[in-house]
């Protein structure tokens, strides 16, 4: 894999053994920091990807990116912002290389029958399968920060605060994104239901 231009390198790999004596910052225990945001990062990469599947192999790039640069940042406050454009940036390379076959693989999933017969179905279960999909595919058809942000609101239940945090913006600024991403849903799902 070849290193991104965002990533600095270390000329001293051996920092992190200095630990807390005072001798220059320690080293990021890059397995906690992983293990630490991976959740709310995989909700971006499904946001970025659009594809449900590709979390995982997209989260093993970011992974492997920033364990194979060692030490990118000095400062360890830093961290979240810089996995969250890591995790932009991979999920962005990984819709570049899959284009035509994530379509197929959606289209086929969306196509295949579901089981069972309709008569044995009950009618709350069905309308909520049926606004379930109308999300999904409202939220599909929003920008990739628009759909992240909503994500990260709603499934991940986090703060305008937490959310700011997070990504590295103002806490007004994702205040603002949430509001226009919202804005942005209602308006596909309105325009679905004129569809339908």
């Amino acid at each position: 894999m070849q290193p991104m231009t965002l990533l600095g390198t270390s000329d001293e790999p051996s920092r992190g053994a200095e630990g807390g004596n005072g001798q220059g910052p320690a080293a990021i225990d890059w397995q906690a920091e992983l293990a630490a945001h991976g959740p709310w990062l995989r909700w971006v990469i499904a946001a970025r990807t659009g594809d449900r599947q590709a979390v995982d192999d997209v989260w093993q790039e970011v992974a492997v990116a920033a364990v194979e640069q060692r030490a990118p940042i000095a400062d360890a406050t830093r961290v979240a912002p810089w996995l969250y454009r890591l995790a932009v940036i991979q999920a962005l390379r990984y819709r570049r290389r899959m284009g035509r076959r994530r379509r197929r693989e959606s289209a086929f999933a969306e196509a295949r029958p579901m089981d069972g017969g309709c008569d044995e179905i009950p009618i709350e279960w069905l309308l909520r399968k049926e606004r379930r999909e109308m999300v999904r595919e409202a939220l599909g058809r929003l920008a990739g920060k628009d759909a992240e942000i909503l994500m990260l609101k709603y499934y991940e239940s986090w703060s305008c605060r937490r959310i700011s945090d997070q990504l590295g913006i103002s806490e007004k600024a994702a205040d603002a994104r949430l509001h226009r991403a919202r804005q942005r849903l209602r308006l596909e799902l309105a325009a679905f239901v004129r569809d339908e």
